[in-house]
């Protein structure tokens, strides 16, 4: 058996055993630890960054850096869902400290669901902090504007993650999605601590070394939606993958539509809460986020899964 072949077994193995992420992080994100408040599943359930030092709240959007480092492709990431998993949670844009939440449709919290033969989430999937997919500005090659969310990642790791984690990530490539014709950029990242972090350095080395893994991908996010009803999504430029270098080019520009967002240079639109505790000279800073009242609701145990979570569903079938 090639090393290829034990190190994608020693990754299956890690899959069914959930272990958390221990990347090594770069000061000061080191120094970044997140809490629970509330009831996981519900509408009550928050995850905050906080600072370790003192407990302050930071915001997972503006505060949490970037750290974006071209000469060595790498830079952080949020973990929002964890691998196989179905809640459905993201960045909270609007709410103050800016926490992870689960996405509420119609009252109801929101669950995606196992489409064959997956089950929930197929990566490790998040964002790039202080990163945004501008929506008041149209991509001139495509005609298409963002989705208002900073930059979506999909890790594709052995180790399956927790809501919270910040990773240092290896950035390898990435798929343009259509969703709801807006256009939503997936990064394929991988832990550098992982592996296969060593073998992999850009998004062909991804085919070779992980057969089947890319186009399961596109696959998922093409598919994952029939369940509910709603058509298959498309992709922009043929569903073909960009390389590492044409990815680094759309992470920089999303990196500067967050400094004009963040620097109050945004001023109609759609404009996400820009309240931050890292930039002075910036017009939404504040010395610190109301703590004390935003960390008042204790973790509970979590609520029960609905059920039909667990139902599996065949090419989008009922």
């Amino acid at each position: 058996m090639n090393n290829t072949a034990i190190s994608r077994l020693l990754i299956t193995k890690q899959h069914l055993k959930p272990t958390r992420c221990n990347s090594v992080l770069h000061k000061p994100q080191s120094s970044i630890s997140n809490v629970d408040q509330g009831t996981k599943y519900t509408t009550d359930f928050k995850n905050y960054a906080v600072n370790k030092e003192n407990g302050q709240i930071l915001s997972y959007f503006h505060d949490v850096p970037l750290d974006f480092d071209i000469e060595t492709k790498t830079a952080n990431i949020v973990v929002e869902i964890p691998r196989w998993s179905n809640g459905k949670f993201e960045i909270n844009t609007e709410l103050p400290g800016n926490p992870i939440t689960q996405d509420v449709k119609k009252g109801k919290v929101r669950f995606v669901k196992n489409l064959f033969p997956y089950h929930g989430y197929i990566h490790n999937y998040g964002a790039f902090p202080q990163t945004w997919e501008d929506p008041n500005t149209k991509n001139e090659e495509l005609g298409l504007y963002g989705d208002n969310d900073p930059l979506d990642v999909c890790e594709i790791g052995s180790n399956v993650c927790q809501i919270g984690d910040i990773k240092r990530v290896k950035i390898l490539g990435s798929l343009a999605l259509i969703d709801d014709g807006e256009l939503d950029w997936k990064v394929i990242v991988i832990d550098t601590n992982d592996t296969l972090a060593q073998e992999i350095r850009d998004i062909h080395d991804v085919f070779v070394k992980c057969p089947g893994l890319l186009e399961s991908t596109k696959q998922w996010f093409r598919d994952y939606k029939l369940p509910d009803g709603k058509p298959k999504n498309e992709f922009a430029f043929n569903g073909v993958y960009k390389n590492q270098q044409e990815t680094i080019e759309i992470i920089k520009e999303c990196n500067l539509s967050w400094q004009k967002l963040i620097n109050g240079d945004v001023t109609s639109g759609k404009i996400p809460k820009i309240e931050n505790v890292s930039f002075a000279s910036t017009p939404g800073h504040i010395t610190e986020f109301d703590s004390k009242r935003l960390l008042d609701n204790a973790s509970k145990p979590p609520a029960k899964i609905p059920s039909e979570v667990d139902k599996i569903y065949f090419n989008g079938q009922d």
